[in-house]
């Protein structure tokens, strides 16, 4: 059994006293220096290497064995750190092991490995079920939250079984353990706290969101603006994107906070293998024939009024690239016609980093990068249930786990980027905060189908802007302002969007822009251009689709249907 100081560890509330969700919270946690609470030593420690799981032995502290695996815990400043190595054997994972029994009606809330897909909501305890990064656990009076902090050097997830609370660790490089050498690996930092008497299960995740990011990289004034794709969806061009901008021009509110207008997928340079495809192109530093200079079209953009942005994919290969350079070919990633750069080959490294440097010579003040977890896996998030990736691929250099690599790349687009703000679209959610200012959280809203912007939309907005400035800015999407979706149903979702707080960006097909619609946008343009109060929404427990939200201190209703 652990041995523990009576000094520094005592139990945090009494029990009897507590409703499940706070018993649960009391068995697992102690008060430390400064009282904070403290996840407990877990009960079991184990380790994963090749297709192998074994139970480490405890040996002196915090210390667990088994060969020559090492696991190291630390309680320091609130956090239980882990630390890991494995010299001569590959590391798959590790795994935490805490004893538990969770109450009737509790109910479980996790989050996401990069982008949302509608699918977030307080839901019943299932084993079989990963809850990414963190998970909140709520019986209707008490809410617990474990989690990792942000930056960590392991994709985490937590599962709630009958009897244990399970943190895994995957240390893999690829779909293959890491290969430490000698090196010892700062795994991750465990974290958690349990809501006050005053705050609701939103507020106490808001909280618990900015305790697992203390640092997180803001932008100086609140983000918005027009985004080409869901109208154009890649075919754009230079007359197209004047076009726009000088739309909206009349709309923009007289502030220091000028709107962005981003240029989304369309304008690189094409593959002979994939002529036309926006979403892959073979060169993200030049642009094609309808653009024709990149520099030209920043300055064009900011004489009308608005600051320019531009979409890439950093991973994207050249159909000419030495079949070194690339990541070998898994289930999702096994187009001849779209290589994917292995981020570990600094000649890779170093094209994305000239790439990304080139647009702030060009002139733009905003980069949103997208596809690199997907590029990086071969799968979407939704995917990633049984496996994050297809088994036994690695990269170049296997002796940093995937998170590493994945840190490494983004923190090199941020040096690249200086000043420019960066959004990032499907990036990992939880090595994104700190790292870039604004994160797309949710899966493409759409200006065809209303469907998919209520479930995509509304579902990562009501569930994960407990993250917004906590993290980054949160970016639920745009509204895809078409002559295909119902202005009435359009209008509300740049409402909430408005008064959320959370990033605006409008599509604006030009067909669609009539005089309703044109002095609404000015309206939501004016807000969106300074800061407003944080939305709540208010149904979340309940509806996977919030409809009632808190907004500027009143209630809204909308409704999706």
């Amino acid at each position: 059994m652990h041995q523990f100081d009576p000094m520094n560890r005592r139990h945090f509330v009494k029990v009897s006293a507590l409703t499940s969700a706070g018993l649960l919270f009391s068995r697992l946690t102690s008060l430390a220096a400064g009282n904070l609470s403290i996840i407990n030593p877990p009960d079991e420690v184990w380790a994963k290497s090749g297709e192998q799981w074994f139970k480490l032995k405890h040996a002196l502290a915090l210390t667990y064995t088994h060969g020559p695996v090492l696991v190291v815990l630390k309680q320091v400043d609130g956090m239980l750190t882990v630390h890991a190595s494995s010299p001569g054997i590959q590391l798959n994972a590790v795994k935490l092991k805490w004893k538990h029994q969770a109450g009737n009606g509790t109910k479980v809330l996790g989050d996401h490995y990069e982008r949302s897909y509608g699918d977030l909501a307080w839901k019943t305890p299932d084993p079989s079920a990963k809850n990414p990064w963190y998970v909140l656990l709520n019986d209707g009076g008490d809410t617990a939250c474990f989690g990792v902090k942000t930056g960590c050097n392991a994709i985490c997830w937590w599962t709630i079984g009958a009897e244990t609370l399970d943190l895994t660790m995957d240390t893999q490089s690829g779909g293959v353990g890491v290969q430490l050498g000698d090196r010892h690996l700062h795994v991750a930092d465990v974290i958690t706290t349990k809501s006050t008497e005053e705050e609701t299960p939103f507020a106490t995740g808001q909280r618990f969101c900015r305790m697992m990011c203390p640092k997180p990289r803001l932008p100086k004034q609140p983000v918005y603006g027009i985004n080409d794709w869901y109208f154009a969806y890649g075919n754009n061009s230079a007359e197209l994107i004047k076009q726009i901008t000088t739309l909206m021009t009349d709309l923009v509110p007289d502030t220091n906070n000028r709107p962005f207008s981003v240029i989304d997928a369309g304008w690189a340079t094409y593959s002979p293998l994939l002529p036309g495809d926006g979403g892959f192109m073979d060169d993200f530093s030049r642009p094609n024939d309808k653009f024709k200079d990149m520099h030209k079209m920043a300055l064009d953009i900011e004489k009308l009024g608005m600051r320019p942005g531009l979409w890439t994919r950093p991973l994207c290969a050249s159909y000419k690239d030495k079949k070194s350079l690339l990541l070998p070919k898994i289930p999702g990633r096994d187009d001849p016609k779209a290589p994917i750069l292995d981020p570990t080959i600094d000649d890779n490294l170093a094209r994305i980093k000239h790439s990304i440097a080139i647009y702030k010579e060009w002139g733009y003040k905003l980069v949103k990068h997208d596809y690199t977890t997907y590029d990086i896996m071969g799968k979407w998030g939704f995917q990633m249930k049984d496996t994050l990736t297809a088994p036994g691929w690695h990269f170049h250099d296997n002796s940093r786990t995937t998170a590493e690599i994945i840190n490494h790349l983004y923190h090199l687009i941020r040096e690249a980027a200086g000043d420019m703000y960066i959004i990032g679209c499907n990036t990992m959610s939880h090595l994104s905060p700190g790292v870039f200012e604004l994160n797309r959280t949710g899966d493409d809203t759409s200006g065809k189908e209303w469907d998919r912007t209520r479930k995509m939309g509304v579902n990562t907005l009501g569930f994960r802007i407990a993250q917004h400035n906590a993290f980054y800015a949160t970016d639920g999407d745009c509204v895809g302002l078409t002559k295909d979706i119902a202005w009435d149903r359009n209008k509300q979702w740049m409402q909430l969007l408005t008064e959320s707080g959370t990033p605006l960006f409008i599509s604006p097909q030009p067909d669609a822009l009539g005089a309703e619609q044109k002095a609404f946008i000015k309206e939501c343009f004016a807000k969106a251009a300074k800061v407003q109060t944080i939305g709540e929404p208010l149904d979340w427990m309940t509806n996977p689709q919030p409809a009632k939200w808190k907004l500027d201190g009143r209630e809204v209703n909308f409704d999706w249907s």
